[in-house]
């Protein structure tokens, strides 16, 4: 039996609609899931130039409405969270321990992405099937996913808040503990003081860093920075090419030599070599926005012994590291309640695509509630 829902709809022209939709009860392998919040991140935006209709969204959190069979981890009634990069657990790179590579149903890196959807008309709109962003398009006041794509909420959160665990959260704690695996009392950067930069402070103040410098050019967001964990702040300049003046200042803050680690989190392509200036010999930088463009790199900025990594999604294994992140935010450890400036209505999504882009917010939610 069919729900009617609203949802966003991307329009296949750069822009978006707010319509009804037609939600179908869950097949095999599926659940049906009344979305609570959705956050609201950059890539939503991005994908409006992605061409086609589907349902935006990509971080949502819920309660289970139906399940088909074969659902047996959660039940009618539970409060859960979405992951868009749902794994197949056999292919290579799942066997490996890389589940957000997985080879087979990832939307970025799958040979079959379609894979991770739920079945063909499984939501509707003006009578012809309609794809979800990431194969779970949170942007809608229901969704169908497959039984991989949901994890149970297991504390006891706001769903305004759980909701963003599911992407900014993840790629921003992932990349510094899973990926980088920052060790205690060393030195890090982060470039970038968005909902993904601040939780890779989080990331490195819950892994012990000694000092965590936060770099951006936006006042505002450096004054958030503090709240979650920078130790020091950097104001940079616009016209700052490759933040090499950042650069000069970090390492006075770094005993003139750079810090152990640099984070990318500024989405901005230019600025994909950045955090190679940041560090010392010897040092990490991790490219954490997800730049998929061709740029120049200045071979000079890995002298000597530098390492630069491309982890995608905090290498994220959604069932253990979920968990993990409501357990530290249960024990006070991560701060998820004071990262959401503002909650809308779907009606107003363009107004929290238009403060986001802006850098009014660290995090803003659409709320279903």
């Amino acid at each position: 039996m069919a729900i009617n829902a609203t949802g966003a709809v991307a329009d296949g022209a750069g822009s978006f609609t707010i319509d009804l939709i037609e939600v179908n009860s869950p097949q095999r392998g599926e659940v049906l899931v009344a979305i609570k919040a959705s956050g609201v991140c950059h890539t939503d935006v991005d994908s409006l130039n992605w061409g086609g209709h589907f349902v935006l969204g990509h971080e949502g959190a819920g309660v289970v409405e139906a399940v088909g069979e074969g659902v047996d981890h959660v039940l009618v009634g539970d409060k859960v969270l979405l992951n868009w990069a749902i794994p197949c657990k056999t292919c290579f790179q799942c066997r490996r321990g890389n589940q957000s590579i997985c080879e087979v149903n990832s939307p970025v890196t799958g040979r079959n992405p379609d894979d991770g959807l739920a079945h063909s008309g499984a939501t509707m709109w003006n009578g012809e099937p309609l794809k979800r962003s990431f194969n779970i398009g949170t942007l809608s006041s229901h969704t169908v996913v497959r039984k991989e794509a949901v994890i149970p909420m297991t504390a006891e959160i706001p769903f305004a808040s759980a909701c963003i665990i599911g992407c900014g959260v993840m790629t921003g704690y992932g990349s510094v503990v899973n990926a980088a695996k920052l060790t205690a009392g060393s030195s890090a950067v982060i470039l970038g003081t968005g909902g993904v930069g601040l939780n890779a402070i989080q990331g490195a103040r819950i892994s012990g860093a000694g000092k965590i410098i936060a770099v951006d050019v936006n006042k505002q967001r450096l004054e958030m920075a503090k709240q979650f964990g920078a130790t020091h702040t950097i104001q940079a300049s616009r016209d700052d090419v490759g933040l090499l003046d950042a650069a000069k200042r970090v390492a006075e803050i770094c005993d003139g030599r750079g810090a152990d680690y640099a984070f990318e989190c500024t989405g901005i392509p230019a600025l994909g070599a950045a955090p190679l200036a940041m560090v010392r010999n010897a040092g990490t930088a991790v490219q954490v926005s997800g730049i998929e463009e061709v740029i120049e790199f200045d071979m000079n900025l890995f002298e000597w012994d530098k390492i630069y990594i491309n982890p995608l999604y905090g290498k994220a294994k959604p069932e253990q590291d979920f968990s993990k992140l409501m357990e530290l935010y249960e024990r006070g450890l991560l701060q998820l309640d004071e990262l959401i400036t503002r909650t809308y209505p779907l009606a107003n999504l363009q107004d929290a695509f238009d403060d986001m882009l802006a850098g009014r917010n660290a995090k803003g939610v659409i709320s279903f509630e």
